[in-house]
């Protein structure tokens, strides 16, 4: 799904570029046009939600050059609110599918909705083949997934110990791991809390990590989870890892 009449980059306000391809993540792409091609919709709202974003939370977006605009790319952010993966998408110019708690697509009107999003349903309390095998199935033709490798949002915004799953899909697929770091998230949406309060966020994308060729795919796949949890609590304040 590529929009077609969109630069490669834009520059946000702090001079920094927008980087990707010209293609549209899941937030803001579900629009069709009469001939039912998707229409740009992201890159026409991109300026107002980016404003938004930094109005009430102070936003910024760091090391968006490291995006890569083409190819299978596992996206791993730490988990801290509910808006991770639209915020985590706002520079991403590629379609953005997400890995979601299963039972969040039972709650009405909401299951559908993430669906929309291009969420899929994993098991988080046991291993789950078949949400592996559509991750499998997406990478292999060339799409963005977003797999949070805590599992579950952190309950006081530490950064809680990764899951090996996505870095198994990596290792087995060799396909890049962008270790994303969210920080301050937490504080302006901490759990229990009904809507967010302003408070600053400021969401890190570092470069993109690959499996190590001369490792086996379970020792790969330990390697990646240790440097992408490495590289996310790089950039979160002291005191927020377990």
């Amino acid at each position: 799904m590529r929009s077609r009449s969109c630069s490669s980059t834009k520059t946000n306000k702090s001079g920094r570029g927008i980087h990707g391809a010209g293609t549209l993540p899941a937030p803001f792409s579900f629009v069709y046009n009469a001939r039912g091609v998707r229409t740009p919709v992201l890159d026409l709202v991109r300026p107002g939600v980016l404003a938004l974003c930094r109005a009430y939370f102070g936003l910024e977006l760091v090391g968006v050059e490291h995006i890569p605009a083409t190819g299978p790319l596992i996206v791993t952010p730490n988990h801290q609110t509910y808006a991770d993966p639209p915020l985590v998408s706002i520079p991403v110019r590629r379609r953005v599918h997400y890995m979601a708690w299963s039972r969040l697509f039972e709650i009405p009107l909401f299951g559908p909705f993430i669906r929309l999003l291009r969420a899929f349903p994993v098991q988080i309390e046991s291993s789950d083949p078949r949400a592996a095998r559509e991750a499998v199935r997406l990478l292999q033709a060339g799409q963005v997934v977003m797999i949070f490798p805590e599992g579950e949002r952190s309950p006081d915004g530490r950064v809680q110990r990764f899951k090996p799953g996505a870095f198994r899909l990596a290792a087995s697929l060799a396909a890049p791991v962008l270790p994303v770091t969210i920080a301050g998230g937490h504080d302006a949406w901490p759990p229990g809390r009904l809507l967010p309060r302003p408070r600053r966020i400021t969401i890190t994308y570092h470069r993109t990590l690959h499996p190590d060729p001369s490792l086996g795919p379970r020792q790969a796949a330990g390697d990646l989870a240790r440097r992408a949890y490495a590289a996310v609590v790089s950039a979160l304040p002291d005191a927020t890892t377990r």
